[in-house]
């Protein structure tokens, strides 16, 4: 029978594809009195990479399961590996423009207690949004740009991050790209919201673009930041059915949408720790 836990874990595994390694794992949480709740593996044969997801609650100290799984982990080729409590309110800091629609949905599913995060702070490069910032109680800070200041802005916001401890940003359509330098320093940790079912219609105006190609179907894309322009690896996508008759406004209005729901479910799953990068692609353990 299962007892009362003290606490409950994610334990994300990516390495090398080799024999045994879920039998391993499984006995090394059942050693350590862990109550697997889940446990999700995927093998990727085209990569030879071999990723685990487990949640459980545990009784005894989790610092003596992770000392054992390191020392497990040595034996697995290329082993990447974090035990996360899952108690742990993952700090994010949300990155805006203008358009709010994707960060008054991130924000309403937080108040909620559906986003298991703390929102860090609001920065944007205008300062249209910070009334709804100060009406949430949230921090904002405006950080203007252009091309002559984009470095030292990225060096504010790069102190920014710092000062918050934000684990993970978030571009809820902040419309400025990010230079190769930041992305590459925070390569994994920052997520973007892309107007268009990628690769499809990249840059400027996809709603009309789409509307000069007659498209019947819309979406958006949720997928990391790299220093290429939209093509990092893809966290969520989702479609909505258009014909004809919709102009590009409604297709625009239609979007919004689903911007905001890709966006929110892409940070649910890296929340909840289900999200791996593999090359240029991701697994996404359910």
């Amino acid at each position: 029978m299962k007892s009362e836990p003290n606490s409950h874990y994610c334990l994300n595994l990516a390495c090398g594809s080799a024999q045994g390694q879920v039998a391993a794992v499984s006995a090394l949480l059942d050693r350590h009195g862990a109550y697997i709740e889940q446990f999700s593996v995927f093998d990727d044969h085209t990569t030879q990479r071999f990723f685990v997801r487990g949640v459980f609650s545990l009784q005894s100290p989790v610092e003596e399961l992770r000392k054992a799984f390191g020392e497990l982990a040595q034996r697995f080729p290329q082993a990447q590996w974090q035990v996360h409590d899952l108690e742990h309110r993952t700090r994010v800091l949300i990155m805006v423009s203008k358009f709010d629609h994707c960060l008054r949905e991130l924000i309403a599913q937080w108040r909620r207690g559906e986003l298991n995060m703390d929102i860090v702070a609001i920065a944007s490069n205008h300062p249209d949004l910070a009334p709804l910032a100060e009406a949430e109680g949230l921090p904002f800070h405006h950080l203007s740009i252009s091309a002559e200041t984009k470095p030292q802005q990225e060096q504010k916001l790069r102190q920014l991050i710092a000062d918050t401890g934000a684990e993970f940003v978030v571009l809820a359509r902040y419309m400025q790209v990010l230079s190769e330098e930041l992305c590459e320093e925070l390569h994994g940790r920052v997520i973007n919201i892309h107007h268009s079912f990628l690769p499809g219609f990249k840059g400027g105006r996809p709603y009309q673009q789409a509307h000069d190609r007659g498209v019947k179907l819309i979406g958006a894309t949720a997928h990391f930041a790299t220093p290429d322009l939209d093509e990092g690896p893809i966290i969520e996508q989702s479609l909505e059915r258009v014909d004809h008759a919709d102009t590009p406004q409604d297709l625009a209005q239609a979007g919004r949408l689903v911007e905001s729901l890709v966006l929110s479910r892409a940070l649910r799953f890296i929340l909840q720790r289900r999200v791996f990068i593999n090359g240029m692609k991701t697994v996404v353990l359910r």
